[in-house]
């Protein structure tokens, strides 16, 4: 039986507190160490304006703001961006907002989207809408930073299932591949109550990346494998990581 891509899925996923208690092992020191990274090769001025799109609960919002950035964190999760806000202050900002849709025209210096926080949608109209709006809330000559998986590695060292225990609560967690989405499912009881909820993301390579940009009028000039920033690799790669200019 194939699965049935599912439209906006991630409104109730990441709107949920499963979501955040399965992810809250998820590292700091691997943001922090990846911004550090990254910032020592863009070297943005102080006075840069940094939009985090699709910024979850502004782990990297919050680190690059304490580097003196003035940082805005948008997302769709109003839960995340009620969490994110108690770090907010003069020089960071978080708004509930859709990334498809342009935030400030003409406005940054940097947009990032972070860990994979792309090939959500169905239609590819919203994948480039999301595109086309990162281009008009850049500055001329703005960059975009987008970090996502190796889809060719992930796929080839997919985990089937797993069963992660998180405070008392087992997650079964199934993954697979199809037509090009890679599917994960996390199914548990709680408190008497049985629950299921979908993740999925496109499989993207570079070569689609190259093709969106390209219709975004985003000029990538730089590529890399992983938070170290060595060369990007096929086979090895963890991560594909996108710089591009408007």
């Amino acid at each position: 039986m194939q699965s049935q891509v599912e439209d906006n899925w991630f409104k109730e996923w990441f709107n949920s507190p499963y979501y955040h208690l399965l992810y809250k092992h998820r590292d700091y020191k691997d943001a922090e160490f990846f911004i550090d990274n990254l910032f020592k090769k863009i070297n943005p001025s102080i006075d840069s304006k940094i939009l985090d799109l699709a910024c979850g609960k502004g782990r990297h919002s919050i680190y690059i703001n304490k580097k003196g950035y003035n940082v805005t964190g948008i997302d769709l999760a109003c839960e995340s961006i009620q969490y994110a806000q108690k770090y907010a202050n003069n020089n960071l900002d978080f708004f509930i907002h859709d990334m498809r849709h342009t935030f400030r025209i003409n406005y940054y210096d940097y947009v990032l989207n972070m860990f994979t926080s792309f090939g959500y949608f169905i239609n590819e109209k919203d994948t480039l809408d999301t595109l086309k709006s990162v281009y008009k809330n850049l500055k001329p000559n703005g960059y975009f930073v987008l970090d996502f998986f190796n889809s060719y590695k992930v796929i080839q060292n997919l985990v089937r299932s797993e069963t992660k225990e998180v405070e008392g609560i087992k997650f079964l967690i199934t993954k697979k591949v199809e037509n090009g989405w890679i599917y994960k499912t996390i199914e548990f009881n709680h408190q008497g109550k049985a629950y299921q909820f979908k993740e999925q993301v496109q499989a993207l390579e570079l070569k689609d990346f190259q093709k969106y940009f390209e219709q975004s009028k985003l000029k990538i000039v730089n590529l890399y494998g992983d938070y170290s920033l060595n060369e990007f690799n096929l086979m090895g790669s963890d991560r594909l990581i996108l710089i591009a200019q408007k």
